[in-house]
């Protein structure tokens, strides 16, 4: 038995009330969760993401339970107990259980434990009345869809015949998707070696391998050895378009622009063998980009720097091939980083709309005569895709779109028509643009 499972269910839902008192706060909840120690860090995680992904409806029933706000802490347990609490047909745990740990919970923390009866008052009452509170929830539109209201307006403006199962796949456990390392094997070979190693999964794309069921990464036959890295479906897309139609790769210079963790960079080395420029404007993410490329065996020049501030890092030769993965909202990542749609606010969307525009700026001039420039970002909201696109086009009369996936979307309903530009498939929310600079 793992050390995580000898833990006590109060000592974890201890742990996840304060975690996610600290996202309330505004911490992600990845800086929360790395605080933590390896025995409690697997067990709260599971249950504070699933926590997050029924945070609209708790919040709705805590208030129906509690009408005046409690204290932040005593709301944060409450919140956490509600939303594992509150949908009996595939609950976690027993519901009695939950409900007697959860007020050990509050009589062990001695913030909390004054108002541990008000706990189990609160919780019981809800045990009696569930199926009456839930339905005085129903028409909330934050506890329908557990996304923020702005959040839910957003992708119905953006997506009017695709919001609903788009809010709904936000709400499922992403699959685990590995990346094979070119340099080593096909994904046809690498899943021999999964299979063998008693590990199921299935080819998906030209690079990749998605698991039936995650496992931890030491598990994987080679992993140490930088034969594979995990990336997903979508991201993988990003290294061979860019590539896709140069007539060489050797000695190619590319700018990989915001570059952390590295794993895009990677995949640029694995693929060919350019000249590759890492920046992030962070010196720890940058330290994150050289473990990595040292785990697989690669090489890149890496820049702590601000891509916009080109006088502070670039030489002045042009290179044949950007690679701006920018700063966006992570909107299509929700599903692995269910905390995002909490922490996001309906500003923040322009702000970052506008840092987009302006590295696109900056870096355009970068780009050689007759080179390319690949914009990307793990958002579904338009204006960080296709309408950030279009207002650069309209700027910039020597960029030429080139054909590239736009608009990629998560688990689109195959019984409903996908967009476009969009694939089926059980991937992350992603928008690309290959853009060629004319020649002089």
């Amino acid at each position: 038995m793992n050390e995580d499972q000898r833990l006590p269910l109060w000592r974890q839902l201890q742990t996840s009330t304060h975690v996610l008192q600290a996202i309330r706060q505004g911490q992600s909840a990845t800086a929360a969760l790395a605080a933590l120690s390896p025995a409690l860090r697997p067990g709260v995680q599971a249950l504070t993401f699933e926590v997050l992904r029924s945070l609209g409806r708790a919040q709705a029933l805590r208030k129906l339970l509690a009408p005046r706000n409690p204290p932040p802490l005593v709301d944060a347990l409450l919140c956490t107990a509600l939303a594992l609490l509150w949908r009996a047909q595939d609950a976690s745990y027993d519901a009695h259980t939950l409900v007697n740990q959860a007020v050990e919970t509050a009589k062990r923390t001695p913030a909390i434990k004054p108002q541990a009866a008000f706990v189990n008052a609160c919780l019981r009452r809800f045990l009696r009345e569930r199926e009456v509170l839930v339905r005085q929830t129903d028409d909330d539109t934050v506890a329908r869809w557990n996304h923020p209201a702005w959040w839910v307006k957003q992708v119905q403006a953006d997506w009017p015949h695709h919001w609903s199962t788009l809010l709904a796949a936000a709400d499922q456990h992403a699959p685990m998707v590995l990346r094979v390392n070119a340099r080593h094997a096909t994904p046809s070979q690498y899943l021999e070696k999964l299979h063998a190693a008693g590990i199921a999964g299935h080819v998906v794309g030209p690079y990749g391998v998605q698991l039936v069921s995650a496992c931890a990464v030491g598990l994987l036959p080679g992993f140490a050895e930088g034969w594979v890295s995990v990336q997903d479906s979508a991201a993988q897309l990003a290294a061979p378009l860019l590539l896709a139609g140069l007539s060489a790769t050797d000695g190619l210079r590319v700018l990989d622009a915001c570059a952390a963790p590295g794993g895009k960079t990677a995949h640029l080395l694995e693929l060919s063998d350019a000249q590759v420029t890492a920046l992030d404007v962070d010196p720890v993410r940058c330290e994150r980009i050289h473990q990595t490329l040292q785990r697989l065996g690669l090489q890149a020049h890496v820049l702590a720097a601000d891509a916009a501030d080109v006088a502070a890092w670039w030489d002045g030769t042009p290179f044949d091939a950007i690679l701006l993965d920018a700063p966006c909202s992570a909107s299509g990542i929700v599903r692995r980083h269910p905390d995002i749609r909490w922490l996001r606010r309906a500003t923040d969307i322009a702000q970052l709309a506008a840092i987009q525009a302006r590295l696109l700026q900056r870096l355009w001039p970068l780009v050689k005569p007759g080179g390319r420039l690949l914009y990307c970002t793990c958002s579904i909201f338009r204006a960080e895709g296709d309408q950030q696109l279009t207002a650069f086009l309209a700027r910039h009369s020597d960029a030429t779109l080139l054909a590239s996936p736009g608009h990629l979307l998560p688990q689109v309903d195959a019984q409903v028509t996908p967009p476009a530009d969009n694939a089926v498939g059980d991937h992350d929310g992603f928008y690309y643009a290959l853009l060629e600079k004319s020649a002089a």
